[in-house]
Parts: C-alpha cells; sequence; structure tokens
C-alpha cells in the first residue's frame, strides 16, 4: 500500500497544516507526554495514547524508523497525596500504575514505544538541565527552591499566546511570595518531611513537573527533534514552559512540529481525574471489547473532542463485530479451495485469473481513500465508513457467489478477488492498530462474551430461551416467541434464523439505536490557551 500523497500535519505552534519533513531522512524522532501515574488510566489518556500510536503506526507505513518516546510522570504532588490517603509508598503506588497504564495499552493495540523513561531514573540528568539554566542566569534558587524566571525568556507564549500575567496559580503552580514573578515555575522543589527526595546542590528534594519532560527528551532525542505531543491542555503550561526551559539551557533547542488531540468530553465537558467525571479503561474494557474502544477513540478526528456515549461505544463494537464476522467468513468460504480439489488449480492459475472489475474498482477506491485521509493529517473519523464498507460489501457479494455454481474460470476469479479485497481491508485495519495477534474467531467469540456481560445473561440462558422460542413457534405462539427475540434485542442479543437453526450475535440494544453524539467534521484550530 504504497502512497504518493504527502503527509501533512497540523503544528500547533503555526496553527496550520504542513508537509512533514523529518530533520534525518528516513528518520522520525518524537516525544510524547505520558501519564501520571497515581490511579488507573482514563478514557482521556487512552485517547491521546491511541491517537500517537496511529501516527506512529502511519510513519512506520510510510517507511520510516521512528524513534518513540513516552514517559511516567512517577514523582508528583498528586502521586505522594494519593499515596498519603492510602497509606502507600508513593514510588510504591507509580511503579504499580506505570504497570496497570501498560495492561492497558497492550489491550488497546498500541505499540511499545522505543523507550518508556520515568522521573526517578533520571534525577541526574534534570539536575544536570537545572544547573545549565541557573548557570544562563534564567533560574534561581530560594531555600531550598528553584525557580524559572520567566523574563528571561523573551518568546514566552508563542505556542500558547498566552500572556505572562495569565500564567497564574493552578493545580500544579503554588502561590509562593518568593518569586521574583508569580508567573516563575519550580524546577526543583525543596524536600517536605516524609516525602521522596534527591540531593542536589540546592538541598534534598524533587523535580518540578515541567523539567522532566525537558530532560528526558533532550536525553533521548537532543535537543532538536521532529515531533512533541500531548493532550491540548498541555499547550499551557507545560509545553510553553518545556520550550522556555530547553531554549534555556540550549540556545539551539527546537521541536520541528507540536502536536496536540482533543478531549474526550462527558456531558461535553471534559473528561478528567480532577473533576471526578472519568471513566478508566478499565471500566470500559470490562464490558467492551478493547478493539470496539480503540474503534470509538478513532472515531472522531484525533484533535476535535470526542463525547463519551454508550451509544456511539454500542455501534462501535457493531461495527468491530461486522467486521471480524466479514472476515471470519471470508475464512470460512476459501478454506475449501485451499484445500480441496480446486487446491492444485488455484495454485497454478488464480495470478492468472483476474479478480472482478467490482473487487479492482472496490481496491482502487479502498486504497486511495485511505491514502489521501490518512495524509491529511490522520484523518481517521470517516475512514471505517465509506470505501471501507463497500469493500466489505464486495468480500459478502463475492462469498454469496461463490455458494453458487460456476465455472472454474469464473470460481477461480471470484476467489483471487476476495482474496485480495481482504488483504486491503487487512492492511487498513493493521495500520489502524484494529487488527489484534488473535484469530478472527476468537475475537468473535471475546466480542459475544462483552455483550453477554452487558446484558446480564450467559451463553446457556441465551441458547435456554432459543429453545423456548422454537417450542413457541412450533405451537404457533407467535406472540411469545417475538416477545422473546424483541426482549433480546433489548439488551443487545440479535437472533438470526438461518434455514432450520436460530443463531445469535451482538447488536446494538433498540433504546441505543440512536445517532451517536460525536464529533466528526473537520475540526477547528485549537484554543489560544487550554487548562492544566
Amino acid at each position: 500500500m504504497a502512497t504518493n500523497e504527502e503527509l501533512k500535519l497540523y503544528n500547533s505552534m503555526t496553527q496550520q497544516k504542513e508537509v512533514f519533513k523529518s530533520r534525518i531522512p528516513g528518520k522520525v524522532s518524537m516525544y510524547v507526554c505520558g501519564v501520571t501515574a497515581y490511579d488507573f488510566s482514563h478514557l482521556g489518556h487512552a485517547r491521546a495514547a491511541v491517537a500517537f500510536d496511529i501516527l506512529l503506526r502511519y510513519l512506520q507505513h510510510l517507511g520510516y524508523e521512528v524513534t518513540y518516546v513516552r514517559n511516567f510522570t512517577d514523582i508528583d504532588d498528586k502521586i505522594i497525596r494519593r499515596a498519603n490517603e492510602i497509606g502507600e509508598d508513593p514510588l510504591s503506588l507509580s511503579s504499580r500504575f506505570c504497570e496497570e497504564y501498560l495492561v492497558d495499552m497492550n489491550d488497546l493495540q498500541c505499540l511499545i514505544p522505543t523507550h518508556q523513561p520515568r522521573v526517578t531514573d533520571h534525577v541526574e540528568q534534570i539536575k544536570d538541565m537545572i544547573t545549565q539554566i541557573i548557570e544562563k542566569d534564567c533560574a534561581y534558587a530560594v531555600e531550598g527552591d528553584v525557580f524559572f524566571a520567566v523574563n528571561k525568556s523573551p518568546n514566552y507564549g508563542q505556542l500558547s499566546g498566552q500572556r505572562l500575567e495569565n500564567n497564574r496559580a493552578g493545580e500544579r503552580v503554588a502561590v509562593d511570595s518568593r518569586k521574583r514573578n508569580p508567573a516563575d515555575f519550580a524546577l526543583w522543589k525543596a524536600a517536605k518531611p516524609g516525602e521522596p527526595s534527591w540531593e542536589s546542590p540546592w538541598g534534598p528534594g524533587r523535580p518540578g513537573w515541567h523539567i522532566e519532560c525537558s530532560a528526558m527528551s533532550a536525553q533521548y532525542l537532543t535537543f532538536k527533534f521532529d515531533i512533541h505531543g500531548g493532550g491540548i491542555d498541555l499547550i499551557f503550561p507545560h509545553h510553553e514552559n518545556e520550550i522556555a526551559q530547553s531554549c534555556a539551557a540550549c540556545e539551539e533547542s527546537s521541536v520541528s512540529y507540536w502536536m496536540h488531540n482533543g478531549h474526550v468530553t462527558n456531558n461535553n465537558e471534559k473528561m478528567s481525574k480532577s473533576l471526578g467525571n472519568f471513566f478508566t479503561i478499565r471500566q470500559i474494557t470490562e464490558r467492551y471489547h478493547p478493539l470496539a474502544l480503540r474503534h470509538f477513540l478513532i472515531s472522531a478526528h484525533y484533535r476535535s473532542p470526542l463525547n463519551y456515549s454508550v451509544s456511539q461505544l454500542e455501534s462501535s463494537s457493531d461495527a468491530v463485530f461486522y467486521i471480524y464476522q466479514t472476515l471470519q467468513d471470508c475464512e470460512d468460504a476459501l478454506l475449501p479451495f485451499q484445500e480441496g480439489s480446486l487446491k492444485e488449480g488455484a495454485g497454478q492459475n488464480a495470478n492468472l485469473v483476474a479478480i472482478t472489475a467490482d473487487a479492482q474498482k472496490c481496491i482502487s477506491r479502498l486504497h486511495e481513500d485511505f491514502e489521501t485521509k490518512m495524509s491529511d493529517d490522520l484523518n481517521t473519523s470517516p475512514l471505517l465508513t465509506g470505501a471501507f464498507q463497500e469493500a466489505l460489501k464486495v468480500v459478502n457479494g463475492s462469498l454469496g457467489m461463490l455458494k453458487k455454481k460456476q465455472q472454474k474460470k469464473q470460481q477461480l476469479s471470484l476467489i483471487r478477488s476476495v482474496t485480495e479485497v481482504k488483504k486491503e481491508v487487512t492492511e487498513v485495519l493493521r495500520i489502524l492498530g484494529l487488527f489484534p495477534p488473535c484469530t478472527c474467531a476468537e475475537v468473535l467469540q471475546q466480542l459475544k462474551g462483552k455483550a453477554l456481560k452487558r446484558a446480564g445473561l450467559t451463553e446457556d440462558d441465551v441458547m435456554s430461551l432459543i429453545d423456548d422460542r422454537a417450542v413457541a413457534r412450533k405451537s404457533q405462539d407467535f406472540k411469545k416467541s417475538d416477545q422473546i427475540r424483541t426482549d433480546l434485542s433489548a439488551r443487545g442479543i440479535a437472533l438470526m434464523d438461518v434455514g432450520k437453526e436460530t443463531v445469535w450475535r451482538p447488536c446494538v440494544p433498540v433504546e441505543n439505536e440512536e445517532k451517536a453524539r460525536t464529533v466528526v467534521e473537520e475540526p477547528t484550530p485549537p484554543p489560544q490557551a487550554a487548562s492544566s
């Protein structure tokens, strides 16, 4: 699936789409701000991880060798506060939730970054950078704390458009009369009784929040690298402060492209731990397949807000089931031709037989659609509709024709057509991270298991109701048989009569069939400021 399109990415610094050109041809360096590990990660964290995993996968698809760094903040005020609340050592707490995050990332099919540095493993590098900044007269020590002097940063506000007076005290910026300017921020925090601390030239303490990413990105990618990413809420003050302190430590420090994903909202309010309106990844994947969650997360453009809704998750789950049922049907239908009497003929002649016109048109359209949308700032929102759905229809149509008696040449043409369309569909799913290492049959079984859990039923319960319905139909009690079917449909279980057999599959519960409230239009540029 080669591409002729130039990749364009939205750069938050210039507030426009730009053609992507890496600093070193064929290689990309990328740093993405990770989580503060004090609790299970929520859907907002999942969206950031999936958005940049899509970027990683597409860059690799284009042939780039990507060095991807995503950090863990494993020492922070929030971590210490939570540890004190539950009586656990702060570093033990953060280590535990770092590992839980990795479990979630594996479930969501996110590729493992090249490096996943933790703050506590890089305190020496952080102290070295703080020393450099002090030597450049851009920071000052006060009673064991070290503050960055924002008035020494002439371009402060270049990313966010914020004025200095707007860098007010907030969740991570303490009011402190010792600061020369209220906007100055901590590079090093003096130790408090009972808190983890490290020795430093300014006394025992620990790193401030912003300095960690500057030090770790420089450690693994140097002061000049291609892409820096994170949630839109990190634009100000976190990324703005990163730029200031990195440039203070090294005047040549620069990032070519700043990228930010939009919020996941709950009732149109940002979903976050601090607001208490969040759902953890684990809470969702207990009831929905991780592929359904990933499908939901890419159903809107990565820069657009994405409103959480059960109906959209149900729709995504249904869409994933349809995709994998189609792929499974394809495998089942082709198996006899791979193992049976036609194997020899297919092997010798399949590549000499032209695929059908519908299949060729479908492949070309899917290829072009995918290439165009992904090259346009990773526009995933329309990718799994349109040409992709048409490809699935072509597969299903061809499978239907295969069941009919065909001349050998026509049969071989259909076999090759189905194989080639399936190959293109699978490649799209692979790049989008929707093609796990397990089999299609296993995915379908897992999806059915999640549907049963949401319905509060077991497989035996459903089979018993199918038997009851069969008895009712046989006795012509159609009111009862219809009621059984209706009740199950309302719980997300669809019954289908296939010949003399009745089978079931997950479906969108009847009451959730309203159109999902998801923003999918072309996003507007991000606001000049976002809260921390």
